[in-house]
Order: structure tokens, then sequence, then C-alpha cells
């Protein structure tokens, strides 16, 4: 590790994340974070979603005391029990979640040319929503980080597969770093269950990744973990931008986002 440590002192690349990502494999997740904040010098920013993956690197961080920040990104349209679980969060690890919020002009503009529920519209206007609700604010949260931890886990959905655990953003030159990316998520799960840890409701009732609102349902039995995020989209060019740019989707016939948010209760029932 003495290479590792020496290289990354002076630049970011891809030779230094493919190093710490050889490290991070032999290790627990307690000790990949340990790893993470001794070897990676400078800022480092975990952005929550509130999620269970998530969650559980919030156990791992808050427990470690170390020097990584935790934001998360405030879309304004998030669920109501993500926020009870914010809440909860920061009471059991004495912790504060910095929140980064929309730009006011360009949510207000926004709604004003497409209607509060505009995203709808088009798969070009739901990534325009997705953009200045998550990706600008992002920006803003990573702005001078060094490396950027997430919840990504390959067994999330087929763009997901190759995620490692280490890897060089080039576009935002900080090294992004995916601890639990060889997790299953009966890792999760267990891991949630036997440090009781925190997680939101809505994980019991049939969704098994959250985002905003009027933009999720509870998967169906059989469904992958995130087919209910923007559920009326190509399954395959399904992400808003955080975390792989934004493909050139297409609405699949026959799922064209109706004016109102569906019905889940049948969802819910099929998914317990």
């Amino acid at each position: 590790m003495q290479f590792f440590t020496r290289h990354t002192m002076h630049t970011l690349d891809s030779q230094a994340a493919d190093a710490l990502a050889a490290a991070m494999r032999e290790r627990d997740l307690a000790g990949r974070i340990r790893l993470i904040e001794a070897e990676l010098p400078g800022r480092l920013v975990f952005t929550t979603s509130l999620g269970i993956e998530d969650q559980v690197l919030t156990h791992a961080i808050a427990l470690a005391k170390g020097r990584t920040e935790i934001v998360t990104l405030d879309t304004g349209r998030l669920f109501p029990e993500t926020y009870d679980v914010w809440a909860e969060t920061e009471s059991a690890y004495g912790i504060r979640i910095r929140a980064y919020v929309p730009e006011r002009e360009a949510e207000e503009r926004f709604v004003a040319d497409e209607g509060i529920n505009g995203f709808r519209h088009s798969v070009a206007a739901r990534q325009a929503c997705c953009g200045f609700r998550k990706v600008e604010p992002l920006g803003r949260a990573l702005a001078g980080a060094r490396g950027w931890l997430t919840g990504l886990r390959a067994g999330q959905s087929a763009n997901r597969a190759a995620t490692p655990l280490a890897s060089f953003d080039a576009e935002r030159n900080l090294i992004k770093l995916n601890p639990l990316a060889d997790w299953s998520r009966e890792d999760v799960d267990r891991f949630v269950r036997d440090n009781y840890v925190p997680y939101n409701a809505l994980h019991d009732r049939g969704f098994p990744s959250i985002g905003c609102a009027p933009c999720t349902r509870a998967v169906r039995v059989g469904e992958p973990e995130r087919a209910g995020r923007w559920w009326w989209e190509q399954e395959e060019k399904k992400e808003c931008g955080l975390h792989i740019g934004r493909p050139e989707a297409s609405v699949q016939p026959g799922r064209e986002a109706a004016a109102f948010e569906p019905d889940t209760s049948r969802n819910l029932e099929m998914a317990r």
C-alpha cells in the first residue's frame, strides 16, 4: 500500500483507482472505510439516497467517526417515509446529513414550463427534471472532492452489473468508491438486521429501490430491483445521470406515463 499512497498523493487516475479497488477486495466493510480514509487524501463525500444500501454505508461511516462527509440530495419530491428515516438516522447516530437542494430558479422555470408533474410528458422532460433536482446539486456536493462514496451494487440492475469497487471519474477528477459493489441484496438485508440499522419503511412494502415519490412504484414478483423506477421507460436505459450518463431513452409502447400516479396497491400485495 505504500505505492498507492505515494502515487495518489500527487495525482488521481485509473491506476490509483485500480490499486485501491484491489486493496479493498480483501477487507470487510469497516476495513474498506478505514482504508479509503487512510489512503485517499483530500475531501471524501458520501452521497446517500437513504435507501437500504446507503443506510449500511451510513452505519459504517458513522461508527468509524472519520472524515467522510455524509450528504444527500433533497429533490423536494421524496416520500414522507424517506424524510422519516432521515430524521431517525440522524438521531440514531448523532450526526447531521447535509442536504443539497435544487436551485430555486431552475425548479420554478421547469414547473412554469412543464407543470408540477411535467416529467411525465417525455423522457427528455424527465431527464431535465432529474438534471436540476439531482445532477446539478450533486455537482455542488462533490465540488473539490477527491473521493466520492456511493451505495451502488453490481446486482441492482443490468446497467450496474460491471460496477467496480473503485474507479476513476475523469469528468469530476475524483475516485468513485463503491464499497458494496460486490454485495448481494441478501448481504445488505442481513447486515441491516444484524446491526439494527434504521431503514425506510417502504422497503417492507415492495420498494427495493426508492427515489422520488411520483417516479417510483412497488415492484412485482420477479421484476428487477430497479423496475419500479421510471417504470414507463425502457428497462435497460433507465438512469437519472448521477452514476451513468443519460442514455437516449425512449418510452415503451403502452407504458406512457399517466396523468396521475398509478394505483400501486396491487403491486404492494404481489411483492409481499
